[in-house]
């Protein structure tokens, strides 16, 4: 970071002697350096959803922090189901919320014995249709997948059951995606 500092330096001293020391040259030198800061999660997955021609699995595949998720649709051989016409609306768990479910459950999950919980889980994530987050209120519920129903609250920023959304309305061809903070579990039978 030094060496970049100086050579930000010797370049503007060199613009200013050389009588091309205008402040445009300036701001475009500041603005490629500050495009050098590291990007956080959100930006990441803002990032990944430039194309709305990508599909669902298209998007959480370029995404890193939805690797997990991935693994997991891979597992449920759910790819092809999400990779469909749709559309689909996926509250999808990232990597950390993955991490948070108790040790060894994600392992047990992905293991091919367990394949039918881990759809039950998984389409518990996926709701018919495309809902954008200007479509949730308040304390409505919405029928999913494995045909038991979520539940959105938006006091406080909004949450499916317990998840809280961060980030909304990533638009895929197929339908949309709404990144989430925990794996939410359908209720017990």
């Amino acid at each position: 970071m030094k060496r970049l500092n100086y050579l930000f330096v010797a370049v503007l001293i060199f613009n200013f002697s050389c009588g091309g020391g205008s402040d445009k040259k300036a701001e475009e030198t500041s603005s490629v350096e500050s495009n050098t800061t590291p990007k956080s999660e959100e930006d990441e997955i803002e990032e990944t959803i430039a194309e709305a021609s990508r599909d669902i699995v298209d998007i959480a595949g370029e995404t890193a922090t939805l690797s997990t998720l991935v693994t997991a649709v891979q597992a449920g051989e759910l790819l092809e189901t999400l990779k469909g016409e749709g559309p689909f609306t996926v509250f999808a768990p990232t990597n950390e919320a993955f991490s948070a479910l108790p040790e060894g459950t994600l392992d047990d999950l992905l293991k091919p014995e367990n394949k039918e919980q881990l759809v039950k889980i998984l389409t518990y994530h996926v709701v018919a249709g495309k809902v954008m987050s200007t479509d949730l209120s308040d304390g409505m519920t919405a029928e999913t997948v494995s045909t038991d129903r979520i539940e959105v609250s938006t006091e406080g920023g909004v949450k499916i059951n317990n998840a809280n959304v961060l980030s909304a309305d990533i638009e895929a061809a197929n339908g949309v995606v709404h990144v989430i903070d925990a794996v939410i579990m359908p209720p017990s039978e």
